[in-house]
């Protein structure tokens, strides 16, 4: 295969596109522009599909949004399932989905193209809430659940996410665990997990009978995005056929670094062009932990 080279001089050998599926933001480093930014900086052609666009992130203030209709989303959907260069997948990444029916359209596309290929990945962001609640319709919600968690081969929820897909409360780690491994995917990288370290935070990868704690302290800066970039990193590194500790270790490195960068810029959203640097070698040092799984019998 022909290898080529980025901007900071790393050669890589020709690697297979991406599918990624999720909002899309004028202003800003969230959804589809943090996820594709980062994919294609550590190298990856990516196919892009908006399901909302928007002005910017909700959380600066009221906007209007456009919802791709259902009807020309599932045409587009179906042109690519149909596209003469769909062998060229080798993942594909959903995050937040306007409505049920794209969520219908999207749960076809995975798994035809993982019926062509079974090596592809796929990486389910179930991008439903947060702390304060759902911020997607309740059907839009139950149909991610329903629909695409089962296909997944990597999610990647936020704390609240994976207490509302489970139907479950989740009071502290051992908690997060259980409900991770009856959530469904054989990997699930749970972010906002419960802090070890006094003023931290932390993603916990749950992978079979193994699980990993990557901590970091809290950083009080722009914080849109960051479930984006996480979900981005991981499958990219998983690509690379990264053992699920190093691509969590990686990965939880990025995204402190950036946002620490973000956050003594005073920056209000995440600066992905100024930091892409970090996207692929991070220097920031992240604690690795590594938990006992309810049930196995493992020693930390």
């Amino acid at each position: 295969m022909n290898a080529h080279k980025s901007q900071f001089g790393n050669a890589a050998p020709d690697r297979n596109a991406v599918i990624v599926i999720s909002s899309h933001v004028v202003r800003g480093s969230v959804g589809n522009r943090a996820a594709v930014f980062a994919l294609e900086i550590l190298g990856y052609p990516v196919w892009a599909v908006p399901t909302v666009i928007l002005p910017w992130h909700p959380g600066h203030g009221r906007a209007d949004r456009i919802i791709i209709a259902p009807e020309q989303f599932m045409t587009l959907i179906s042109d690519l399932q149909k596209s003469p260069w769909i062998n060229e997948v080798g993942a594909i990444l959903t995050g937040y989905m306007g409505h049920p029916d794209h969520v219908a359209a999207v749960a076809e596309l995975v798994k035809s193209v993982k019926q062509r290929n079974p090596e592809v990945l796929y990486l389910c962001d179930p991008v439903i809430g947060d702390l304060g609640g759902l911020y997607v319709p309740e059907i839009t919600a139950q149909a991610i659940r329903d629909r695409l968690l089962p296909l997944a081969d990597i999610a990647s929820p936020n704390r609240f996410e994976l207490s509302w897909l489970t139907q479950s409360e989740l009071q502290n780690n051992q908690e997060l665990m259980l409900a991770a491994m009856r959530a469904g995917p054989e990997i699930m990288l749970v972010t906002s997990a419960f802090p070890m370290l006094e003023g931290g935070t932390g993603n916990l990868l749950v992978h079979g009978q193994s699980a990993f704690m990557a901590e970091h302290r809290i950083v009080q800066g722009p914080t849109n995005g960051l479930g984006d970039l996480t979900g981005a990193l991981f499958l990219a590194r998983m690509m690379e056929r990264m053992q699920p500790e190093k691509a969590l270790q990686k990965t939880t490195a990025a995204v402190f670094e950036i946002m620490a960068r973000a956050a003594k810029r005073g920056a209000d959203e995440l600066m992905l062009e100024a930091d892409a640097p970090s996207l692929v070698t991070p220097m920031a040092m992240v604690q690795m932990r590594r938990l006992i799984v309810p049930g196995c019998g493992m020693k930390a």
